[in-house]
């Protein structure tokens, strides 16, 4: 039987997805591999999987594409894991870090300085080998997943971009969907959609297998089931259009 490639995020708010998805029946069906965002993007471009938790930020390298399921990566507000993180005041800013691991953050960022604080800092790249512990004062750095828990112990000043976007537009946000390029079986992705609501109604579980967990297990059940919202309602949908607009006006 096919087995189908399947790319992930390899943080904790898709733990309840990667739950569901080995403890179901689709599991028979699929090959689980875990990535950070940039790289699942990467993958499903070059057709290395047939299906992937994209980026919204990557969906304009798409001609077209089929979105798969109602469930995502999205957030009400805060959502923790996506920060500007420096020991300086936003006025006195001068230089922004970008974290290589997520462009949806890149341009999030850039929308939210552009549009909404009116600062024009100098943005550079981040490579895998710079830490963000050498931040200088004037200087601030995007941080996106699991590595955030730790980083706020280092920093005056964290900076919610997703909840600064609710703020300025009243609209949750997106940071993934799941995406594939070419048509897939109908009753796989049932059977894909079926895993992946096992997972989000199992969340004090995933978290039990999730590993490596870099906080308490009462923080990360909470983290998941008040910072990410996993439903793809109209909402949503509204929002990745209007990221996607504004993206394009950067």
């Amino acid at each position: 039987m096919k087995r189908f490639r399947v790319s992930a995020i390899s943080y904790l708010n898709t733990a309840p997805f990667a739950f569901g998805l080995k403890h179901s029946s689709v599991s028979n069906s699929i090959e689980l591999l875990y990535d950070y965002p940039a790289e699942c993007a990467r993958k499903l471009a070059s057709q290395q999987v047939d299906l992937s938790l994209l980026p919204v930020g990557a969906l304009s390298d798409f001609k077209s594409y089929n979105v798969v399921s109602n469930f995502c990566i999205g957030s009400l507000g805060p959502v923790r894991t996506v920060s500007l993180m420096s020991n300086e005041s936003l006025s006195n800013i001068k230089t922004i870090y970008l974290d290589y691991q997520s462009r949806t953050s890149v341009v999030l960022i850039k929308i939210l300085c552009q549009n909404i604080w009116k600062i024009k800092p100098v943005f550079i790249p981040l490579k895998p080998s710079d830490s963000y512990k050498s931040i200088k004062t004037t200087e601030a750095i995007v941080l996106i997943g699991d590595k955030v828990f730790d980083a706020e112990k280092y920093f005056k000043n964290g900076i919610d971009l997703s909840d600064e976007w609710y703020k300025a537009y009243q609209l949750p946000f997106v940071f993934a969907v799941w995406i594939a390029t070419k048509r897939l079986p109908d009753e796989f992705i049932a059977e894909f959609n079926k895993g992946l609501e096992v997972g989000v109604n199992s969340i004090e579980k995933a978290v039990d297998e999730f590993s490596p967990l870099t906080i308490s297990r009462d923080e990360a059940i909470k983290y998941l089931k008040q910072n990410i919202s996993y439903i793809l309602d109209h909402d949503k949908q509204t929002a990745i259009n209007l990221f996607q607009s504004l993206a394009s006006k950067l």
